[in-house]
Order: C-alpha cells, then sequence, then structure tokens
C-alpha cells in the first residue's frame, strides 16, 4: 500500500486553518523529478505553489556576468512559489532537484477560485504574503550588510540544519559555496581555510564537515569578521 504524506506542516501551513489545509490537500497532485531535472526556469509563466515531499530542491538565477548564483536549497517540508498565489507571472528563480524528488503542486487558479466562495482561507493567504516579503526582505538585508564570511557561516548553517548528525557533512564544493554567497571561489576557499585551521570545519574531497557549530553560529551573528 502506498503511504499518503500530508502537505508539510510548516512556513504559513503551520499556521493555517484545518479547513485551508483540507482545501490544499483536496487540490494538490504530485510531481516526481530525477536527479538533475528541471521544474521550472526563470522566466517560465508561474500559476502554481508547489511544497517538498521528498528529496531536495536548488532555487538559482544567472547574474548579469552570467555567472550562476545559487539562492537556497530547500527540503522536505519547504513551501515555495508563493508568489504566482498573488501574482501570477514570471518565475523568479531556476528550480533543479538536487537528488530524486517529489513536490506537490496546487494550481494558484484552483486556490483563487476556492478563496472566492469562502473568503475566510484569505487570512491564511495574508500571513503567506507576510511571511514571505518578510523572508525576502532578510535575504536582501544579509546580500548588502553582511560580510562574505557572515553571509557563508549562515549558508552552511542554514544548509546543515536538517542533518541530525553530531557532525554536519554538506555534499557542497568551494564553488559551489561561492554561488550561494554571492563571491568568489578564491575568497571562499580562503575563509574555510581560516576555519579549518580552527578546528571549525573540516574540509573533505566530498564536501565540508561542520566540527564546531557554536563557533560558527557566532561569526554568523557577527557584522564584521
Amino acid at each position: 500500500m502506498t503511504k499518503i504524506v500530508s502537505l508539510p506542516k510548516s512556513g504559513f501551513l503551520a499556521n493555517a486553518s484545518a479547513d485551508l489545509t483540507e482545501l490544499l490537500e483536496s487540490l494538490a497532485s504530485d510531481t516526481r523529478l530525477d536527479e538533475g531535472q528541471v521544474l521550472f526556469e526563470k522566466g517560465d509563466e508561474g500559476d502554481s505553489i508547489y511544497a517538498i515531499i521528498s528529496g531536495s530542491l536548488e532555487f538559482s538565477i544567472i547574474s548579469s556576468e552570467g555567472r550562476k548564483l545559487s539562492l537556497d536549497v530547500m527540503r522536505p517540508g519547504a513551501l515555495f512559489g508563493e508568489i504566482a498565489l498573488f501574482d501570477p507571472g514570471p518565475r523568479t528563480a531556476t528550480v533543479t532537484a538536487l537528488e530524486p524528488s517529489i513536490v506537490r503542486e496546487i494550481r494558484s487558479a484552483d486556490v483563487l477560485r476556492a478563496v472566492r466562495k469562502s473568503p475566510e482561507f484569505a487570512v491564511d493567504l495574508i500571513q503567506l504574503a507576510g511571511q514571505r516579503m518578510r523572508w525576502m526582505n532578510s535575504q536582501l538585508n544579509e546580500q548588502v550588510f553582511l560580510s562574505m564570511p557572515a553571509r557563508l557561516a549562515r549558508k552552511i548553517l542554514y544548509l546543515s540544519k536538517a542533518n541530525t548528525d553530531e557532525l554536519s557533512k554538506l555534499p557542497f564544493s568551494q564553488a559551489e559555496l561561492a554561488e550561494f554567497v554571492g563571491a568568489t571561489r578564491e575568497a571562499v576557499s580562503k575563509t574555510l581555510s581560516i576555519w579549518k585551521r580552527a578546528g571549525v570545519i573540516d574540509a573533505t574531497r566530498g564536501g565540508l564537515i561542520v566540527m564546531d557549530r557554536e563557533a560558527l553560529q557566532v561569526m554568523a551573528d557577527l557584522h564584521q569578521i
């Protein structure tokens, strides 16, 4: 028997009413992605929101210099594509599966049709919009005001937070980490070397291992490192 996985109770869904959650479940359909498969590209018409049921997805854009900039990696429980619910239009990033993944899709037209019939659902959706705006503002603040080492520390902590092992291993190269924080590989390599000598991380051929999360958190919280 196939196990039925419910929509994640996270993000705005953590505070959504039982009726809204039930509605979204009834409107959802699953899409399976192979490793490396693109769910949608920046500029594609957006008409759905998604929840990650299994696997992991990378969100990226191409800079004006033609360089790929990785914005985020999301895992099971994450919700994305909310902008299409309020303002259908071009997607703002490309989404690619980093491993075999399953996403649950909910078409915005179906949600809006239900909201017109039951306006009380709009309260939950307004909360969704507010949370999305706060997240976008925090991302902008980090990119503008934080030093590169602080951004790197925060990104490593974020990417490894789903790992419950005592030592968190990240399967990302220095070039990939540089893409995540909008820096050069050389700058990231220099910072990681300093952290390795301090015992904060350990670099391996397959990525890096977080040895001291508390120390990394201190660096992530500093505005100047």
